[in-house]
């Protein structure tokens, strides 16, 4: 940036420039689009792999590498860019150093929440760390203990074992009965419903996977405690896991398969076993009829997008149209409560339980104009995030199934493109592209790509 500053051909010493494109005292005007080609596609795009990734690089350099730079522009708050004429190259480096503002969040464009959660990340991952070297799961042992040979830690420690093992399987719902989903199912999988019924059975199927491997691990150790076998490596590891309320196989050094048979999740072990009753709950209720929800925490599901291309099958089928050629457009509605969705969109789903980081959603008489998109009433657009609010509610989406051919320009140009991911861990968890529109009144594209703002369909604790 300093380059970009000191090259308005009022700098005495140009040695101290560098690039393949700088400016002269003969040039009139920068060339700006290729200094950002050079920074964000030579120098650093290289090293970007991921696409959103790219894309918040790209938007920096277009926010901070424009004219503007050399007309005072803001680059933080109360910190502008000094014009070039009553300074030099040197001049701008000791500026930086002296007037730079303290880091930030609002330094970077971003909201003042990332803060509060990046440091209660950091907290977490701290104690966490903690508990997993600690010999004994954080029990504590007195000198008294010690000399009198009885570790009272130890002894908290396993009878806390033992009592979460058993909650855990009185709780642990039974397995779905498969054969008799299957016969229930058969005749109705040539329907126009087959493709959600398909991914019905799937996520049974592996929904009995997960269960089984926790009942038959939880009375493995409960035989473990009582010496009736002896302890092996897995069941070391998942009393340790109980120990300290973490869900097991969640260390990389752990042997259990829990994690492996789960889906992506950073809940400590009662918030997703809690979140396991409400997916078998739900999957309950599918399967029950196989009748279509009239709205779906796709949350809930082992994979969402295997739902998403079932919309994307039934439409196809119904239209004939290819299904290479259909693609997800989200429309926010105005629905707060599944109960209140009466019955199912046309060509396409409700979803519910997604959650808002970097940015939030209007309620009420906020949420400005309403609109209609085939009988369903859509309205809001994003707004700044709620100072502490790190995870914001949505209200149910309508995810329409179109053809690629069919989404209009001006929709393009007032939306922005949203990230879904699994957990607030993003990266590997990503699922899908939603679109979320924008005004004037709100949050910007530029601003949203800032702030980093994404949809979630699983929070922390």
């Amino acid at each position: 940036m300093s380059q970009v500053l000191a090259s308005e051909g009022n700098i005495r010493d140009k040695n101290h420039l560098t690039g393949a494109v700088v400016t002269s005292k003969e040039s009139k005007e920068i060339p700006w689009d290729d200094l950002r080609y050079i920074f964000g596609e030579i120098m650093y795009g290289g090293h970007v792999t991921d696409a959103w990734d790219r894309r918040t690089l790209k938007t920096y350099l277009e926010v901070y590498q424009n004219p503007h730079l050399l007309e005072g522009m803001e680059l933080a708050p109360k910190f502008r860019s000094p014009p070039p004429s009553v300074m030099e190259y040197d001049d701008y480096i000791r500026h930086i150093e002296e007037c730079m503002p303290l880091e930030s969040p609002a330094l970077c464009g971003l909201h003042s929440n990332a803060e509060i959660s990046y440091l209660t990340n950091s907290a977490e991952r701290l104690f966490s760390n903690i508990l997993l070297m600690s010999e004994r799961g954080g029990g504590e042992n007195t000198e008294a203990d010690k000399d009198g040979g009885n570790d009272t830690g130890s002894s908290r420690q396993a009878a806390l074992v033992s009592e979460t093992m058993k909650s855990l399987l009185k709780n642990l719902p039974p397995e779905f009965e498969m054969v008799s989903l299957s016969a229930k199912a058969k005749p109705l999988l040539s329907g126009s419903l087959g493709p959600y019924i398909v991914v019905a059975l799937q996520e049974s199927s592996r929904m009995n996977t997960l269960l089984v491997e926790i009942r038959q691990s939880l009375k493995a150790l409960d035989k473990g405690l009582q010496g009736q076998l002896n302890m092996s490596p897995e069941m070391e590891d998942l009393a340790k896991a109980l120990g300290i309320n973490q869900w097991p196989g969640r260390d990389p050094q752990s042997k259990c398969q829990w994690e492996k048979l789960a889906w992506p999740s950073q809940k400590s072990l009662s918030s997703q076993f809690a979140d396991l009753l409400q997916r078998v709950k739900q999957l309950q209720n599918w399967t029950q009829d196989f009748e279509m929800p009239k709205s779906m925490w796709i949350g809930g599901l082992f994979s969402p997008n295997s739902y998403l291309t079932a919309l994307k099958q039934v439409v196809s089928r119904k239209k004939g149209i290819p299904l290479d050629n259909l693609a997800i457009e989200t429309h926010v509605t105005t629905i707060w409560k599944n109960s209140m969705a009466t019955k199912n969109p046309t060509d396409g789903c409700y979803v519910e339980g997604l959650y808002l980081e970097g940015a939030s959603w209007p309620r009420g008489e906020d949420v400005g104009r309403l609109f209609d998109v085939d009988g369903t009433t859509c309205a809001g657009s994003l707004t700044e995030a709620r100072p502490k609010e790190l995870h914001a509610p949505m209200p149910l989406i309508y995810c329409k199934i179109v053809p690629t051919s069919s989404t209009s320009d001006e929709r393009e140009e007032n939306v922005y493109e949203c990230p879904v991911y699994y957990t607030s861990a993003r990266g590997a968890t990503y699922l899908f592209a939603a679109g979320l529109n924008t005004d004037d009144g709100g949050l910007s594209c530029r601003q949203a790509i800032l702030r980093g703002a994404a949809l979630v369909l699983s929070t922390p604790d």
